[in-house]
């Protein structure tokens, strides 16, 4: 039996999120510069998007680019600019004949805007697809995020649109990217690193963790079938007890 036909179909989690790290070590074991691990991510990325829509995962969201991503040498991140720009262009036709819906989260109006008018075109023409919806977070971090919806809500109380008594959980959520797409069930760091380096903080609180060795450009179809498998072996008691879930 397949890793694949061992996923039980019943509890799959219905939102993955995944830390893609990696590419900078990975084309350093090779040889190259950095930017020849992002290139190689990209089939990373293809695999995993192909594993997860095959299995009935209804949610992806990939950590493309922080916004700490914008600090690391200009080459580089021109070069994944134009990368992001080209797998856009290149994968549109793809994620249509897959079914696949994209949106994004993040500061998207600091990309480039080629970028930004790319990723809005493909995000418009996969809109009605309803297989799976891949989230690319871009130009993206939590602290902002948060940060962002503090102060949309104070707008709205010094509006008096909304009152100080009236915000609960629903009100931030409403408030984040990601008020439209449920909170993950499992999110994936590949790499080794063991921590979630400013990704949805709010949205991970009951998420379950997985760290794997592998270096992005490595990781594979069986790579997310093993972190699956791993998720349906735990017990989620969101705070009640063992007895309680049964």
């Amino acid at each position: 039996m397949s890793l694949k036909d061992k996923i039980n179909p019943e509890t799959l989690p219905q939102h993955i999120a995944i830390i893609m790290d990696g590419n900078g070590r990975w084309a350093k074991q090779h040889g190259a510069d950095r930017i020849f691990g992002h290139e190689n991510g990209v089939k990373s990325v293809r695999d995993t998007v192909e594993a997860a829509a095959e299995v009935g995962v209804k949610f992806l969201t990939l950590y493309a680019f922080s916004t700490e991503n914008w600090n690391r040498p200009q080459e580089e991140v021109i070069a994944l600019m134009q990368l992001l720009v080209h797998t856009i262009n290149a994968e549109t036709k793809t994620l249509n004949k897959n079914s696949i819906r994209l949106q994004a989260i993040g500061d998207l109006k600091s990309l480039p805007v080629d970028c930004y008018n790319e990723l809005q075109e493909a995000i418009d023409n996969t809109k009605n697809n309803t297989r799976m919806t891949l989230v690319l977070a871009l130009s993206y971090s939590s602290r902002w995020e948060i940060t962002n919806a503090v102060k949309q809500i104070a707008e709205k109380i010094e509006n008096k649109t909304l009152s100080v008594a009236e915000i609960n959980e629903n009100t931030i959520n409403s408030h984040l990217c990601t008020a439209n797409i449920p909170d993950p069930e499992l999110m994936i760091r590949t790499s080794g690193e063991n921590r979630i380096s400013n990704f949805l903080l709010w949205q991970l609180a009951y998420t379950e963790l997985y760290f794997t060795e592998k270096l992005w450009p490595d990781f594979r179809k069986e790579d997310l079938y093993l972190a699956i498998l791993n998720y349906q072996t735990r017990e989620r008691r969101f705070g009640k007890t063992s007895e309680q879930i049964v």
